[in-house]
């Protein structure tokens, strides 16, 4: 029972309701063709993070993209 974990920022509207099912059935799907594994049984989470939540390099997302928009 495959269980998939898919952590994103949440930033301007996206990821919007169409891209997450296409990421719950692309992800479904390739653990299927890799891995041989049952789709029913196939679990995709999606947890959408606020840009204040994660850091890269010791700087959040929201200062980095304050700082690159500059």
């Amino acid at each position: 029972m495959p269980y998939v974990n898919i952590k994103i920022t949440r930033e301007n509207g996206v990821p919007t309701k169409e891209q997450k099912e296409q990421l719950i059935e692309g992800a479904t799907r390739l653990i299927a063709d890799v891995l041989g594994k049952n789709p029913k049984t196939t679990f995709v989470i999606i947890e959408e993070l606020e840009t204040d939540n994660w850091g890269i390099a010791g700087e959040s997302i929201t200062n980095r993209r304050k700082r690159e928009n500059k």
